[in-house]
This record gives structure tokens, sequence and C-alpha cells, in this order.
């Protein structure tokens, strides 16, 4: 383990985290907020602890081997979090620092869940950091670090697998270091068309870019109480929409860009996320109808469902937490399947359930033929054996995470459908759950120590447990 170069990078993103700050210090600047003192002094704070790290631990030796490209991501998010929660604290809107650690968390994670039961007190300034935190978070910021800094290595693949999510990473281009600038330029362009088109049908400009922040980054902090049901119908498909593509692999966009339009028709996990959603949306609109004044408002509504809790961003436009069982069990499933590899969304990934899938198939196949020997692909290339051990140890540690963090929550005096949602929800990224953590509800009512765990649900779900596993490791920390 390069000890040195571990703390010499995260001294590097925590001066990173203090720029991305400013944003948001302009913001409270241009309202006259209270929290501009709040987003200084965190800056200060930020800026002495990472030029102090990167003096202190500096290194000739920048290359990075899987087991610091694990470690550097699992540290960098708990870092990013522990100072980004510093303004709700200092500015006084979310006094307690284990709350503010977990919003934080949660707007990194791209999770959305929250604490608070009054967002729209909150100064602007504040709630733009707080989206702002989904953004960053949804592409990963150690793949900005490694699209921007000149002394990243091509080793830093290492970093990108550690924190992009899916079974199967590679490079859409030679260099690591492209596909990074790739990833981003995409991005950004997505978020910005985004912004416009809210901004044709009327929404003001700052409403459009928290919300598009929250929609990028899959996350779902709104700055209204309601969400997103106080907006006009023109607005809700367009943020429904966005909540598909930003679920759709990143990959797919690129491969259009250079005109491999056949790639993409062929996509088998496209068209299962397509599927999946499409027939969801149609068995949620004809059991909720006799909810609604109509089949449109009741399509609409089921369809921004599906596509926020398929793509795990969490915005709402109805209180799905009253829908019929049929529904609430379908978007449970779909809390749990999450979006597309190699895209911003949370979840187990499509390609995931599709490889177990496939691997459930070859094994009943052998039964029946033992001498057979089967062979899994997935979109027309072979899926290597070890790809698919990943998969099912994954699978294994998910829920064995999952079942830990559920069994701690059930010391909690709340009803089952609320611990095991809460636990669904922060675990694949989600925010609202069922129960008492609903649309219409937040996460103030548990504990501090529940917080803390269902802090780290989110980290390992966002980072797929191995990061998170493997920087707490003692093994992990030896020279050999």
């Amino acid at each position: 383990m390069n000890h040195k170069m571990v703390f010499n990078m995260l001294g590097r993103i925590i001066i990173l985290e203090a720029a991305l700050m400013v944003l948001p210090l302009v913001v409270s600047l241009c309202y006259g907020e209270k929290c501009t003192l709040a987003f200084a002094l965190t800056i200060l704070i930020a800026l002495a602890v990472g030029f102090l790290m990167w003096g202190i631990f500096r290194t000739k030796n920048h290359v990075i081997y899987a087991k610091e490209g694990f470690v550097i991501v699992a540290l960098s998010w708990i870092a990013m979090s522990a100072i980004g929660a510093l303004p709700f604290v200092i500015s006084g809107d979310i006094p307690s620092y284990t709350d503010a650690f977990f919003e934080t968390v949660s707007g990194f994670t791209t999770t959305g869940a929250s604490i608070l039961n009054n967002v729209e007190a909150l100064d602007r300034g504040i709630l733009f950091w707080r989206s702002f935190t989904h953004w960053v978070g949804g592409m990963g910021v150690l793949v900005f670090i490694v699209a921007l800094l000149p002394s990243i290595s091509d080793r830093s693949i290492h970093i990108l697998r550690a924190e992009m999510p899916g079974p199967i990473m590679g490079k859409l281009v030679p260099k690591i270091k492209d596909t990074a600038k790739i990833l981003y330029l995409i991005y950004i362009v997505l978020t910005v068309i985004e912004i416009i088109m809210l901004l044709c049908g009327g929404m003001p400009l700052y409403d459009s870019v928290v919300h598009a922040f929250g929609t990028a980054g899959t996350g779902g902090f709104g700055i209204k109480q309601s969400s997103i049901a106080g907006y006009s119908p023109y607005l809700q498909w367009v943020i429904a929409i966005f909540m598909f593509l930003f679920a759709v692999n990143f990959n797919l966009y690129y491969l259009l860009l250079i005109k491999k339009f056949k790639t993409v028709v062929k996509s088998v996990e496209l068209w299962v996320f397509i599927g999946i959603s499409v027939i969801s949306s149609v068995i949620i609109t004809a059991d909720i109808f006799p909810m609604f004044e109509s089949v449109s408002d009741a399509f609409r509504a089921a369809v921004f469902q599906v596509g926020s809790l398929i793509s795990t961003t969490g915005y709402t436009t109805a209180d799905f937490n009253q829908w019929p069982e049929l529904s609430k069990a379908i978007l449970l499933l779909l809390m749990l399947i999450g979006g597309c590899a190699g895209s911003t969304a949370g979840g187990l990934k499509v390609s995931r359930i599709i490889l177990i899938f496939k691997m459930v198939r070859r094994e009943l196949r052998h039964l029946l033929h033992p001498r057979s020997v089967g062979v899994v692909k997935f979109e027309g290339k072979r899926v290597s054996d070890e790809t698919l051990n990943s998969v099912g140890v994954y699978f294994l540690l998910y829920v064995l995470c999952f079942g830990a963090v559920f069994l701690l929550l059930c010391f909690e005096p709340f009803d089952f459908e609320t611990n095991f949602s809460a636990t669904l929800a922060c675990f694949n990224n989600v925010g609202p759950g069922f129960g008492l953590v609903g649309p219409a509800s937040s996460y103030a009512d548990y504990s501090g120590f529940s917080k803390i765990i269902l802090s780290f649900a989110m980290l390992m779900g966002r980072l797929e447990i191995f990061p998170l596993i493997l920087a707490f490791s003692p093994s992990t920390w030896t020279r050999k």
C-alpha cells in the first residue's frame, strides 16, 4: 500500500471540494443570505486540511493499483461528506452534526433521503449546495479528478472501477483520462439540455438548475416540500424523461455520438430497462386510475414514479405511500432493480439482474445435461467466469449487508414496512421509502445511531460495497 500517495490524493480531493463550494457561496452572496459565512469558513477549513495533507504526504510515485484505487475512493467519499456537512451545521440550518452528515452523505451518494421536515425554510445557498452534491456525486468526483489532473497515470482505471457502478467497467477510448473526459462531457451536455427545457416550461432559473442537478445525479433533493407536485404537467414530463435518460448506460450515448446506431439498438440491457419501465407504467396506471380524474393524470403519475424509482432519483408528484398494494409492490421491486450499469442510477443494476438470470439458466441446463459446457453471453460477448463470480459474490454481500443494516434498524420502535423500505431506499440510493419514511415524511425520527448506520448503507450502495470493506480491512493497509 502506497500510504503517501493515498493521503496525498485525499488532500487534493478535499481542495477540490473547497473549490466546488465557491459556487454555492456565490449563490448565497447573490441572495444576501446568512449562510455565506458558513461556506466561507468551510472553504478555509477544507483548504487548510487539503494543503496540509498534500504537503505532508508528497510523493513522486502516483501509480494507482487496485488496492490504492479502492481505498482512495472509499476514504474520499467519507472525507467529502464529513467536510460537506459543515455548512449545514455552521449556518444553523441543521444544528446536529449527525443529521448534517446524514444529509450530506445522502447528497453525494445521490440517495435523496432527508431528515428535513421543512425544506423551504432553508437558505437558497444551502439548498443549492444540497442539490449540487447530487450532481458532483452522480458521475463521481474521482472520475472528475482523473479527467483533470495531469499526474494521474493510466492505471487510474482502478479508481473508475471502484467508483463507477455496475458489474463491468471498460474504457471508451484507449486512454482512461480521455474516457473520463468523454463521460463528464456527456453528463454536462445532458444537464444543460434539461435546464434549457425546464426554462422553456416557465420554471425559474434557480429552480431549473437545482432540479437538473437532482435529475442528472438521480438524487432527488427538491426545494419544495411537495417535491415536483407543484409544477406543471410539462415540467413533470421533462423531469420524468430525463430521469430515464440518466438511468441509461452512458456508453450508449458515446456510441450514438460516433454513429454506431446498430450497437445501441442491439443493447440487451437497454431493451430490458425499457421493457421493465413500460410494463410497470402500464400496470400501475391501470391500478391507480380510480384515484385520479383522468387516464392521462394517472399515466403521468405512474410514469413519473416509475422513472423516479427505477432511476433511484426519488422525486415525487404524488404520495405513492397511499397507492394500492400492487403498485407499491412494483415500485419496491423497481427500487431493488435500479438503472443500467454505467449510469448515475443506483440499485442492483439491470445488467447484473440479467447476468444473475443467465447464471441460473446455465445451472438449470447443467443439471439436465451434466456434460454440457454452458457459456453466458451478454451484449453479444462471452462473459468471463471472473465477472460471473464477482456478480455472484456481490449479490451475496448485498444480501448479507442489507440484512445486517435491516436488523440494526429493527432496534427502532418502527414497523416492518418502515424499517425494511428505509434499508432498501438507502442501500439502493433511492431516498423515499414506505411507511414512516414515505414521500410525505422524512428520516428525522430515526436515532443518531440509526442515521450513522443508514449513512454507511448509502455509501455501500453507491460504491457497491467492496471499496468500504477493503478500506476498513487491516490487511489492506499492509505494505506487502
